[in-house]
Order: C-alpha cells, then sequence, then structure tokens
C-alpha cells in the first residue's frame, strides 16, 4: 500500500516574523498523513501541552498523531539520575517518538536525544521532547541529529525551567536532506539559566532549518545561545533565534551569537536574530557573522603541509570531533562516528574513535 504525503505548512515560524520576500518566516516539509489504527494511544499529562517547542502547534499535532504511544519519565525529587535518559529516533524504521521528561525540585538528569540514518535511503522521522523542571533542578540535555543523504527529520525540543534551574544544552545537526529542528525554552522562575551551543554541518544539497525561541520570564533570569557552523557545496540552511525579555524579567540579559563558515559557492544562508523586549532594566544582544577560508588562511596552512581540501576537512573535523566528546552515551557516539564515516572518512572517524578508546 502506498503511503500518502501531504505538505506540512507553518513549521519553525519564529514570535515576531519579517518581511515575507525575505521568505524566512517559515518551513515547508513533505511529510506523510497520519493514520489511524483505531486504538486509543497514551497521552502525555496536559501541563505538556503547554511547553512550547519550537517547531509550532501543526507541526507538534502531526508528531503526537503519528507517534502512537506517547512516553512519560519523572525523576524523583532530589534525585541524581546517573545514567543519560536516551531518547532515540531510528530513521531506517521511520521512528517518531513524543517524550515528555519530568524533573521533581532539586533533581538532576541528563537527557540525549539521539536521531539517526545509516544510508542515503528516502526516509522520514521525527523526534519531540517536552521537558518540566521544577525549582533548582540541573537539567544537560544533548541533540544529535545525524542522518543519511536521504533522511527527511523533525525534532522538536522544548523546555519549562523552574526557579534557579541551569539547564545546559548541546545540539549537534550532523546531517539528513531535509532536517527541522526547534526548540523553545521558557526560563519561568527567577534566577533560571540556559547555556546553549550549536554546532550545525551541511553539504551536498542539504536542507537545515532553525528555530530558537528563548522565553525570559523570571527576574535575574540568563540565556546564552552560541552557533557555529559549516556549510558547504550547495546546501541551505536557514536560523531563526528569537530571546524574548518579557514582562516581569527584571535584571534580566540575553545573548545570542552565530558564526557561519562557508565552503561552496551554492551555499544559502539566512540567518534571523531577533530580540523582543517588554521590560526595562534588561539586556539583550545578538551578532552574526558569516565568511570562507581566506587566502592567507590557506596559504599559512599550506606552508605547514595541509592542502586545501585538508583545511577545509579540519574545520568540519572539529565539528564532529566536539560532537562525539560531548554525545554522552554508546548510541549517540555511535551515530556521530558513522555520520563522520560518511562525510569525512573511515581513517578520520577511526581517529575520532581512538582518541576516545572506543
Amino acid at each position: 500500500m502506498d503511503t500518502a504525503y501531504a505538505t506540512l505548512e507553518r513549521v519553525n515560524t519564529p514570535p515576531a516574523q519579517t518581511w515575507n520576500y525575505l521568505k524566512i518566516d517559515e518551513a515547508t516539509l513533505r511529510l506523510p498523513v497520519p493514520t489511524s489504527t483505531g486504538e486509543v494511544p497514551a497521552r502525555l499529562p496536559q501541563l505538556f501541552g503547554t511547553v512550547e517547542d519550537g517547531i509550532g502547534p501543526e507541526a507538534t499535532q502531526w508528531v503526537e498523531r503519528s507517534a502512537g504511544d506517547s512516553h512519560y519519565i519523572e525523576v524523583p525529587r532530589n534525585a541524581v539520575r546517573e545514567r543519560p535518559i536516551v531518547l532515540e529516533a531510528e530513521a531506517a524504521r521511520g521512528a517518531v517518538r513524543d517524550t515528555g521528561v519530568m524533573l521533581r525540585e532539586g533533581s538532576e538528569a541528563t537527557v540525549v536525544l539521539v536521531s539517526r540514518g545509516t544510508n542515503d535511503a528516502e526516509t522520514t522521522s521525527a523526534n519531540l521532547a517536552r521537558i518540566v523542571c521544577e525549582g533548582n533542578v540541573r537539567l544537560t540535555v544533548v541533540e544529535i541529529v545525524a542522518l543519511g543523504e536521504g533522511g527527511t527529520h523533525l525534532e522538536g525540543l522544548g523546555i519549562a525551567a523552574g526557579a534557579h534551574t541551569t539547564v545546559k544544552l548541546r545540539q549537534y545537526a550532523l546531517g539528513g536532506r531535509n532536517v527541522a529542528l526547534g526548540l523553545g525554552v521558557s526560563l519561568l522562575g527567577d534566577g533560571a539559566r540556559l547555556e546553549l551551543e550549536t554546532r550545525y554541518f551541511a553539504r551536498g544539497q542539504e536542507r537545515l532549518d532553525v528555530n530558537h525561541v528563548v522565553r525570559q520570564r523570571g527576574h535575574d533570569t540568563r540565556a546564552d545561545l552560541h552557533a557555529r557552523g559549516l556549510l558547504d557545496d550547495g546546501a541551505h540552511k536557514t536560523m531563526r533565534e528569537t530571546i524574548d525579555l518579557a514582562h516581569g524579567a527584571k535584571g534580566s540579559r540575553g545573548n545570542e551569537t552565530e558564526t557561519v563558515l562557508v565552503l561552496g559557492d551554492d551555499v544559502v544562508n539566512k540567518t534571523l536574530p531577533i530580540i523582543l523586549c517588554d521590560e526595562d532594566d534588561v539586556q539583550g544582544n545578538h551578532g552574526a557573522s558569516i565568511g570562507s577560508v581566506g587566502p592567507e588562511q590557506l596559504g599559512y596552512l599550506a606552508n605547514r603541509g595541509l592542502a586545501e581540501d585538508e583545511a577545509y576537512a579540519l574545520h568540519a573535523r572539529a565539528i564532529f570531533d566536539d560532537a562525539v566528546i560531548h554525545a554522552r552515551c554508546d548510541t549517540g557516539r555511535d551515530a556521530v562516528l558513522t555520520r563522520a564515516r560518511a562525510v569525512l572518512g573511515d581513517e578520520i572517524a577511526g581517529d575520532l574513535a581512538e582518541a576516545l578508546e572506543l
């Protein structure tokens, strides 16, 4: 039986839009139409429906209808969970995953989202996680999207942070034909903190669409968003980053930076940094830079024995090296190394694995 497909619109729509002619206000994805099995799936508690995840309501509903059962995980009050919570979406199986995680007061945990594919076959997958943190929580999140050249993937991550909660998040978008990556973080309580590091790599005709939305609502909150990526050949990348310093967020600060290295003549790079402000006594800063490896830099490297293609590979390797170091679990490391073999070759992937004694 043939799978029916439909175009899902208004994916990764930012809170404040720009002129339509820039074609940066939203993304579209061609995804399978959810089918009904006649069974009533398990749903997450209603609280998770209020958590903004960055991909938008229509995309969230598509995941919920397509996933079947949802999964709920809870970390008890004042507990320290030693082993990471691993949420895997395997593209080869067409995995669509919907998960809710509750971290109770004073708890600590690591959540790892791994979305991977091992070949270039056309696949569709999705990974949606919504995390609610009560007060004084320590949360570490690692996101790894490492698909083959034929993978279409939708990923949403929503985090609601209570008072004096610290969220440390590392995102790695390492490949896929068409990837939409959304993030929504609400710093609801006083003194909540977010540290976000994003690394991305896209080549060929790959399309990467990223939407980050951070709502700072409590007093004295901090949000630091730093992105760094490499685009090669004819890759397309769109990144929207919004920091919303909402009414009541006195004493809060938000910072956005992005650095893009362009290697191909046909690369399309779009960046939309936004600071929204409805409060005094706050600070918001943003900046973005784009560039390529200049002749002087290439000459410097050539004098030290590196050819031009080797110099380019060095920058790509740095992204994969950072990803494999911070993967936090075997599943994540395997996904990074598999993609590194496809992109950088067996020798470099072997060096990455050997460095970690894998």
